[in-house]
C-alpha cells in the first residue's frame, strides 16, 4: 500500500534530490524474522510539519516500524530515507543525532542509579551514562530547562529508579528533545500509566505537536484515547500490513479499526479526542 500524506509548507532543510521533501521515506519496506515477515511491504511518507500516529493491536508490527524509521533496524527489502538521507549511503550515526526516540524498551536500558538531569544530558552523545564523554555546563542548562519544558524541574536530582512511571515517561521525552531533533518517534509513552499521568502526558504532547521546530513527530499506540489532539495523521496496521493512511478522521474510523482488531468496532471523535468500543456494546 502506498501511503503519500498531503504535503504541509515548513521551514525545514531536509537535503537534495527527490526525497527532499520528506522527513521520512519507506519505498517497498519488509521486515522478516525467522522465515517470516512480520512488516510489510509497506511504502509510507511523512513530510514536514506532520504528526502522525502509528496505530494497531499488539504484534501489527508498530514497534517494528519505529525501530526502522530510527535506523537502529534494516529492512529485509525495501529502501529507507529519513531526513533526506538515504539509509545505507550514509553514516547512520550521524543521522541519528537528528532523531529523538523515546520508547519502552530504551527505559529498560536506562541505569536505575543515574540522576534524571544526567539521562536528559546524555543523550546529547546518544549514550546511556555520562561516563564517557564531556559535557559542557551548556548541556547542563539545556538538559535542566528541558525537565522544566516537561514540567518536572525539580525531579533533575532524582534518581531514575526512584520515579514513577509517568516520571519517567515524561524524563524520557525530555531526553528525546535534548540533540534538537527534527524527527521525534514516541513508542507508546502513555503505556502503562493512570489516567491522571495519562492525562498530563497527552497535554505535554498537545504541545509538543504545536512545536514548529520539529519537522515531524510519529507516535506509536494501541488506544485511541492516548492519542493527543494535536496529531492529523494516522496510519493503522494490521498484522504487520497497511490497513488505513491519511487525515485522522477517517484513518481511525470504524471499518479500519475493525479490520485492523478483527472485531467490530464504533470509533468516536469528539473535541479533538477519539474512543472506541465494541458494536455489540452499543
Amino acid at each position: 500500500m502506498r501511503i503519500d500524506a498531503m504535503q504541509i509548507d515548513a521551514d525545514v532543510e531536509l537535503g537534495d534530490g527527490p526525497v527532499a521533501t520528506a522527513v521520512l521515506l519507506l519505498e517497498g519496506v519488509t521486515v522478516r524474522r525467522a522465515g517470516r515477515t512480520i512488516l510489510g511491504p509497506i511504502s509510507w511518507t511523512v513530510r514536514p510539519g506532520e504528526r502522525w500516529v502509528v496505530f494497531g493491536p499488539n504484534g501489527s508490527g508498530k514497534t517494528t516500524l519505529l525501530q526502522v524509521a530510527s535506523t537502529y533496524l534494516w529492512p529485509s527489502t525495501g529502501e529507507v530515507s529519513v531526513l533526506g538521507q538515504p539509509i545505507g549511503g550514509v553514516d547512520a550515526r550521524g543521522l541519528r543525532e537528528s532523531i529523538g526516540y523515546a520508547g519502552a524498551g530504551l527505559e529498560r536500558s536506562i541505569a536505575d542509579d543515574i540522576d534524571a538531569l544526567d539521562v536528559v544530558m546524555t543523550a546529547r552523545h546518544a549514550a546511556l551514562g555520562p561516563w564517557w564523554h564531556r559535557y559542557t555546563a551548556a548541556d547542563r542548562d539545556r538538559a535542566a530547562g528541558l525537565l522544566d519544558r516537561m514540567g518536572i524541574g525539580d525531579l533533575g536530582s532524582r534518581t531514575f529508579g526512584t520515579l514513577s512511571t509517568g516520571e519517567r515517561r515524561r524524563v524520557q521525552i525530555a531526553r528525546a528533545l535534548m540533540p534538537a531533533p527534527r524527527l521525534l518517534l514516541l513508542d507508546e509513552p502513555a503505556a502503562g500509566l493512570d489516567v491522571g499521568a495519562r492525562e498530563t502526558l497527552i497535554e505535554d504532547l498537545d504541545i509538543l505537536a504545536r512545536d514548529p521546530a520539529l519537522a515531524a513527530i510519529v507516535l506509536v499506540s494501541h488506544h485511541v484515547e492516548e492519542i493527543p489532539t494535536g496529531f492529523g495523521h494516522a496510519l493503522v496496521l494490521g498484522q504487520g500490513r497497511a490497513v488505513a493512511a491519511g487525515p485522522i478522521r477517517s484513518a481511525l474510523a470504524s471499518g479500519p479499526l475493525s479490520e485492523a482488531f478483527e472485531r467490530p468496532l464504533v470509533v468516536d471523535h469528539r473535541e479533538g479526542r477519539i474512543s472506541a468500543r465494541g458494536a455489540r456494546e452499543l
